[in-house]
């Protein structure tokens, strides 16, 4: 059994709010990196640039980051990263459920000098393996480990979010 947890207006309003909540704790920065993890994440980091650029002059970058999400620590993480030294990223990705992309992918940036890393998520799950916290929320959900919450896409917007 299917029900829709965030309709696609739903996603737009998280969306701004979370773009409006970087702006105000970012407003003093001439650049931001956002980083999405591969697949949804990635979606997820180029729709909240493009509304970003409507509220402010900031200057941003929207990079993928390639994580294997189902065993991010095995495989080597790929970024095209160059020239983002000591700037500050937001690393963003769709659903926290363990934490072990979120912190391999966090991991990975801890090697370069970094001016400062964030990370934002639509869907925090709550159920930690690792010891990582998001620090922008689109949704917080109770869940059982059975359910399945699953971020749907169409044409490279996200369109639903998905509890199964």
């Amino acid at each position: 059994m299917e029900s829709v947890i965030l309709n696609t207006h739903q996603l737009e309003q998280k969306i701004q709010r979370i773009a409006y909540q970087l702006f105000e704790e970012h407003q003093d920065e001439e650049t931001l990196i956002f980083a999405g993890v591969n697949g949804n994440g990635f979606l997820f980091a180029k729709e909240i640039n493009t509304f970003f650029q409507t509220i402010c002059p900031i200057k941003t970058t929207v990079l993928e980051v390639i994580v294997d999400k189902s065993n991010p620590f095995k495989q080597a993480i790929s970024c095209n990263d160059q020239g983002i030294e000591n700037t500050a990223l937001i690393l963003i990705d769709d659903v926290l459920n363990s934490g072990s992309t979120l912190i391999a992918a966090v991991h990975y940036f801890l090697k370069k000098p970094m001016k400062k890393i964030k990370t934002v998520v639509l869907i925090d799950r709550n159920h930690r393996t690792f010891p990582i916290a998001a620090d922008f929320v689109g949704m917080s959900l109770a869940t059982t480990l059975q359910e399945h919450v699953e971020v749907r896409s169409e044409n490279g917007i996200l369109k639903e979010v998905i509890l199964k």
